[in-house]
């Protein structure tokens, strides 16, 4: 029985084979970072969450062709892809702009889906009919938006810039367009307890996201959090912390949901805390949940309720009259 609906599972039911996401990284930006919000960003951000091995510099077209060609010679040439466009907000440009980068993806015949991540309120009207034109073309396409916590007090301890009216706004918009939306959460942000992280999954299982990200809060050096955390005023989860919170947050979202992440990954030369963060680890942790599972006799879903989401087709149909 597979207690967790990963991403991979669910690609597979999709689309009747292995899918693997590309993940690229384009000179974009954010509105908290170039002063039209704010300056330095969220408290924990670091390069827009680039991976290591990603570099703006490279075209996207070198990109997407070097993540096909790793994965098709690793996972056979059957290989489906999604490209991910995952560091900064990839949605905050010219609209001119971004479709120029996102109509390269058409160009590929390995590629089935586009997954853009972003933040709540970087998604304009222009920019969500933009996406939905590639669904119109054939793609599936996702938006990632990034919430971190439902708490917005929380939201401002980490210098967010924007609140959680701004997520439900933009998902109900992008809900709308057909589109399939992810939320990002984070798990042990500056402030936060067992209560909120519970709060922050009711959030997302209210809406009816397609998918959430979950992952612990790490400390990267150079990082306004890094400063908390040398001083004694932070500190980041135990991995056993860390799986038990993350168990408690999946058996309250729905079993159709699907788990895009439940760790993350840093460069170990960066990274401050804590040491199950790394690149190495990832299949640790996801282990460990997966037997913290099965420890409860639990499952995603286990506790969430039908219905639990309110009107919300009514929401949906008439969202600017409430």
């Amino acid at each position: 029985m597979d207690r967790i609906r990963f991403f991979r599972l669910y690609a597979r039911e999709t689309f009747g084979c292995r899918v693997r996401k590309i993940p690229v990284a384009l000179p974009f930006t954010c509105p908290n970072i170039d002063g039209t919000k704010g300056r330095g960003g969220c408290i924990y951000c670091y390069r827009g969450s680039r991976p290591a091995h990603l570099s703006p510099r490279q075209s996207l077209r070198e990109q997407i062709e070097e993540g096909i060609r790793q994965a098709k010679d690793r996972y056979g040439r059957k290989t489906r892809f999604f490209v991910y466009f995952q560091s900064y907000t990839n949605t905050y440009g010219d609209i001119a702009y971004l479709k120029n980068l996102y109509d390269t993806v058409l160009d590929y015949e390995e590629v089935v889906g586009l997954d853009v991540g972003t933040r709540p309120d970087c998604a304009p009207e222009e920019v969500l009919d933009l996406l939905a034109n590639y669904k119109r073309l054939g793609l599936e396409v996702w938006i990632e938006f990034g919430l971190q916590s439902a708490n917005f007090e929380t939201l401002k301890r980490i210098n967010r810039a924007h609140g959680v009216s701004d997520l439900v706004d933009a998902v109900l918009r992008a809900k709308k367009r057909g589109l399939k939306v992810c939320i990002h959460t984070i798990v042990g942000l500056p402030g936060e307890s067992r209560e909120d992280f519970i709060e922050t999954a009711k959030l997302v299982r209210a809406l009816r996201a397609e998918g959430i990200k979950i992952h612990p809060i790490y400390v990267m050096k150079n990082t306004a959090l890094a400063k908390l955390y040398e001083e004694g005023r932070f500190k980041t989860l135990s991995l056993e912390e860390y799986v038990r919170y993350a168990v408690d947050m999946l058996e309250i979202i729905p079993p159709e949901t699907v788990v895009h992440r439940l760790t993350a990954e840093a460069e170990r030369e960066k990274l401050l805390s804590p040491d199950y963060c790394l690149y190495e680890r990832k299949m640790e942790v996801i282990e460990a949940i997966e037997r913290e599972m099965e420890r409860r006799g639990s499952r995603q879903g286990l506790l969430s309720v039908e219905g639990a989401g309110g009107n919300f087709e009514k929401l949906v149909e008439e969202p600017r009259r409430f």
